[in-house]
């Protein structure tokens, strides 16, 4: 029998100030390198059999109360990796998708993103969620929002407003739910990531910061998920064998 593998990984990033500090390098130097984690990551995922997606938390509502000066230079890299690696994206079969508010983007990055997802919207293999300017709270709020102006219009009922309804409006509501979190950098809290999407995920912690992820932390954190016992609220576990 083969370990289960997880259909979707989501992962929070972190650590890329720290390991910059620690060379005595600039903050933004550490987003370079962490760029390529990335690269490595995605690789990674796309070799996976039965890893259907991998989500990234890439920049998160809250990181605009960085300095301007990071959060400038945060962009031009998004915009810098996007017209870079896409290509080489859509060679490796990757559908690229970008979760968050998009509007506060400027024009030109908005742009990017659009020709982006359309260049590899009908790929076959890996769907790659970067979450920018995303936040769980904000994408609850969004769902609530789409719900009131159905009820208003008269397209649903109050009594129609369950679970069910609500999660076909959260972001990734078309994929396999999110069974593994992976966070690097040591820290042990979810900074507003998925909050509904990850409702039963295995957490998993490492203090690797996020340049230094590599295949080898990211094949421990898949054996470390193969050996959990997943119950789902019940008593009993989950088997995690597949023939």
């Amino acid at each position: 029998p083969v370990a289960a593998v997880p259909s979707q990984v989501a992962m929070i990033m972190d650590g890329n100030g720290r390991w910059a500090k620690q060379l005595s390098k600039m903050r933004i130097s550490g987003h370079k390198e962490g760029a390529k984690a990335v690269r490595r990551a995605v690789m990674f995922a796309a070799n996976q059999e039965g890893l259907e997606a991998l989500t990234l938390y890439a920049f998160s509502s809250e990181d605009w109360n960085r300095p301007a000066q990071e959060v400038s230079a945060l962009m031009e890299l998004f915009f810098m990796a996007l017209d870079k690696e896409v290509k080489k994206l859509h060679k490796n079969n990757v559908r690229l998708r970008i979760i968050g508010e998009v509007s506060r983007f400027s024009d030109k990055l908005k742009q990017k993103i659009h020709q982006s997802q359309e260049l590899t919207k009908d790929n076959t293999g890996l769907t790659l969620n970067i979450a920018d300017n995303y936040g769980g709270r904000w994408d609850i709020a969004q769902a609530a929002r789409q719900i009131a102006c159905q009820v208003k219009d008269g397209a649903l009922a109050v009594e129609g407003i369950t679970e069910e309804c609500l999660s076909q409006h959260i972001c990734l509501n078309d994929l396999t739910p999110v069974d593994l979190v992976i966070r690097t950098g040591g820290e042990h809290r979810i900074s507003n990531f998925l909050l509904w999407q990850i409702a039963y995920a295995e957490l998993y912690f490492t203090e690797v910061l996020w340049p230094d992820f590599d295949e080898l932390v990211f094949e421990g954190a898949i054996n470390a998920f193969a050996q959990r016992e997943r119950r789902f609220g019940g008593t009993d576990p989950i088997n995690q064998q597949a023939s």
